[in-house]
């Protein structure tokens, strides 16, 4: 298995070297080392670290809570704060960068240890729920333009799943829940993705929670609407009922 490569980041020379001591110790691969948050962002993008331990107050321009944002906003790189304080006001700034961890100073190399392993297991898992979506979104289909069927993954398995058998789909919390006559399937993912995903030549948000599949209405009865064959009663928000009336043909 290979070592995992970490970028030390602290401006007290003696904390560093003794940091990366611990690390070489623990059987890690130091990459790098940097004392400003300039010099960290440099090195991110040329030794390709695979976990960043990050001092909150370093010296110059740009502090640690400064540098991971930028990082952030590049990089899908796990952080970890090191910092010796722990008020509240520092880390609700630290917090903003959601950060994978963090060890308070002086510390254990037991501390040090488990906080990165356990942020490279929670970033590895996170990264390969991202892949699966992609994954699951590259291989939605189309015939002649349109979005005639998509694949979920269920049981391990990718599923094809045509678009007209959907009724709805329904957010919970970091999932969506599509919705067909006879079965469910839950997927890590975003109502915004999901909505873009669909298109809106067959399907409409409705709700910030939901997403209806047009042909699938059977009466509306605002602020309500109700889907046919399930007896499913879904609210309306206020601020997409100018769009469903725009969609449905009245007479």
């Amino acid at each position: 298995m290979p070592k995992i490569n970490v970028l030390v980041v602290e401006d007290e020379s003696i904390v560093s070297k003794d940091i990366q001591h611990s690390l070489k110790k623990l059987g890690y691969n130091v990459v790098g080392a940097a004392s400003t948050g300039e010099k960290a962002i440099d090195l991110v993008g040329t030794e390709n670290p695979d976990i960043i331990l990050m001092d909150i107050m370093l010296k110059g321009d740009i502090n640690g809570i400064e540098a991971a944002e930028v990082i952030k906003s590049s990089y899908a790189i796990p952080i970890i704060f090191l910092t010796a304080y722990a008020d509240e006001s520092t880390l609700s700034k630290a917090k903003i960068t959601e950060p994978y961890g963090y060890i308070l100073k002086p510390f254990k190399e037991i501390d040090l240890h488990t906080t990165i392993e356990m942020a490279i297991y929670k970033h590895g898992k996170e990264q390969q729920i991202v892949k699966e979506r992609d994954l699951l979104y590259s291989l939605a289909g189309s015939k002649d333009g349109g979005k005639d069927f998509i694949f979920v993954k269920t049981n391990s398995k990718l599923v094809k799943l045509k678009t007209d058998d959907i009724y709805y789909i329904e957010a919970l919390k970091d999932y969506v829940v599509i919705h067909t006559i006879d079965t469910r399937y839950t997927i890590h993912s975003t109502m915004k993705d999901i909505e873009a995903k669909m298109g809106k030549e067959d399907f409409l948000r409705v709700h910030r929670s939901f997403i209806v599949r047009l042909d699938k209405i059977s009466t509306i009865d605002y602020p309500n609407l109700m889907i046919e064959k399930m007896d499913k009663i879904i609210p309306i928000g206020g601020s997409y009922r100018e769009d469903l009336n725009n969609r449905i043909k009245q007479v």
